[in-house]
């Protein structure tokens, strides 16, 4: 069975990309799916911090575990360390593009791509909201992890 390494990437690493780290680390668990996880920001803003205590909060309401994580900068060696790179909205895809090497290996999209249902393929950043905006981002992000994990093992290569 093949297994991927995967980033997710958000802007500060604080919100999003870990709560989709988490998510993906349990649902491709489910389903028999070996994922590599870890998550950065495009910015410098919160390096070393744990995840928003929201998103930590949201994830524990559905036994996932992200207290652990430790919010971290994409590096140009990422492009290379990692099958996929995940952004979690335009603006971040835009800033990982400006900085991705040539003939990396890594694949980049939005996250969002992998479902339907996203608006535009983002995932809204509830950082300035309330606790709500957490839960519905755990909820996004599920359906969206749900469905990459199905893109994976509908790939497979043995």
């Amino acid at each position: 069975m093949r297994s991927y390494k995967v980033l997710t990437v958000c802007l500060g690493n604080i919100c999003r990309s870990p709560a989709a780290q988490g998510i993906l680390e349990s649902i491709a668990c489910k389903h028999g799916v070996f994922l590599e996880l870890d998550s950065a920001g495009t910015a410098a803003y919160h390096i070393g911090n744990p995840p928003d205590s929201r998103s930590i909060n949201a994830l524990h309401q559905v036994g996932i575990d992200i207290s652990h994580q430790q919010a971290r900068q994409v590096t140009k060696a990422d492009f290379n360390e990692f099958d996929w790179i995940l952004a979690m909205d335009r603006e971040n895809l835009s800033n990982l593009k400006k900085i991705q090497p040539k003939n990396s290996k890594a694949t980049l999209v939005m996250f969002g791509e992998f479902y339907d249902h996203a608006a535009f393929g983002e995932v809204v950043d509830p950082y300035y909201g309330g606790d709500e905006g957490f839960t519905e981002m755990r909820k996004h992000l599920t359906n969206i992890s749900d469905a990459f994990v199905h893109h994976l093992n509908s790939h497979q290569e043995d």
